[in-house]
């Protein structure tokens, strides 16, 4: 049976909002609930307990399997994999090449920089990704642009102690 049937309703990008076909008792979710946006069905795998809830979205060639959970107001997008017991929410963006197996994978930092925004690092097939506003890349690349842009100003000296704090924290899976 079916987990998910894509509905009649769609967001701005054209994803289709979900609704659960089963119950998926690990999620939480009912047959009959509505989830979040997908692209088509290769986004969500229909075995397992993974889902899409929420306003979260997922799209391009992402693949939310396992017993993966986005919700939220989360992005997954590029050739993002999401899997395992890994969970994905608030404000993050998951994109490129992202690796998400465990919850330990990615990690946000809410209202930081001079626009209060939300920093998000994740693991990746080659390293360490970053989102932060218009910003996508690497680890380094973010590193680069905060001494480039900020320098040693307040913003600069934050960006720079935190996205190291991040940085381990993905790397030692604390």
């Amino acid at each position: 049976m079916k987990k998910y049937e894509l509905t009649d309703e769609t967001n701005e990008l054209g994803l289709f909002r979900i609704k659960a076909c089963r119950d998926i008792p690990l999620s939480g979710v009912k047959a009959g609930d509505l989830g979040g946006f997908i692209e088509s069905e290769k986004n969500l795998n229909h075995n397992g307990n993974c889902w899409v809830s929420g306003d979260a979205w997922v799209f391009g060639d992402a693949w939310v399997f396992g017993d993966a959970w986005v919700f939220g107001d989360a992005w997954v997008s590029g050739n993002a994999w999401v899997f395992g017991d890994a969970w994905v929410f608030g404000d993050a963006w998951v994109s490129g090449n992202a690796k998400i197996e465990n919850k330990s994978d990615v990690v946000c930092i809410s209202n930081v920089g001079s626009e209060n925004g939300t920093l998000t690092m994740f693991k990746t097939i080659t390293g360490i990704g970053v989102t932060r506003g218009c910003f996508r890349g690497s680890y380094n690349e973010f590193i680069e642009k905060v001494k480039k842009h900020h320098g040693d100003n307040d913003h600069g000296r934050f960006y720079l102690e935190i996205a190291q704090l991040l940085h381990n924290k993905i790397i030692s899976g604390f």
